[in-house]
């Protein structure tokens, strides 16, 4: 794992800026405002499911704190979610009120989060978005989580994440 700064030379990167995507550094600037302690990590390659995130990290499923966007009713929905779960969007839909809730396509994605799919953060979007986190995770002292990239993890508690994100704490399986 690589925890130093990206040289710059990665597509949609900037060496003056540390090599930080644009995504990565509104991540940065919402954690700085929210005034949560966070830990921004890039790694060496890409991790495109929570268990090579947590293997490339060394820290268990569990932990890792997907951020998945859902269409609630054409609305933007974000459910944090634990690694080792599935989300019921059934299950989330009726506890919340909607008619229908669906997993997002990537440019509703995009167009919600400024981020790419396989790197979406909890926060530093465009517009706030309606949270709802996972209560298992809960469990765990910290948390990781997309940090605007698909090479870039957050490490979090769960008070910050639940703080930073103002997200509503339920039962998502």
């Amino acid at each position: 794992m690589n925890t130093e700064p990206a040289t710059g030379t990665e597509p949609g990167t900037d060496p003056r800026r540390g090599g930080e995507s644009d995504p990565v550094l509104r991540v940065r600037a919402a954690a700085e405002g929210a005034g949560v302690r966070f830990d921004l990590v890039r790694l060496d390659e890409h991790v495109p499911t929570a268990a090579a995130a947590a293997q490339a990290l060394g820290c268990t499923v569990a932990q890792i704190a997907n951020s998945l966007i859902f269409e609630a009713d054409g609305e933007p929905l974000l459910v944090i979610a634990s690694g080792a779960h599935r989300v019921d969007a059934a299950k989330v839909a009726t506890d919340l009120g909607y008619a229908k809730v669906r997993r997002a396509g990537p440019d509703f994605v995009l167009a919600h989060t400024g981020q790419q799919v396989g790197g979406v953060a909890p926060f530093g979007h465009p517009a706030p978005v309606r949270t709802v986190i996972d209560e298992d995770l809960a469990t765990h002292e910290q948390l990781w989580a997309g940090g605007g990239d698909d090479f870039t993890m957050l490490s979090i508690t769960f008070a910050d994440l639940v703080r930073s994100t103002g997200g509503q704490v339920r039962r998502v399986r």
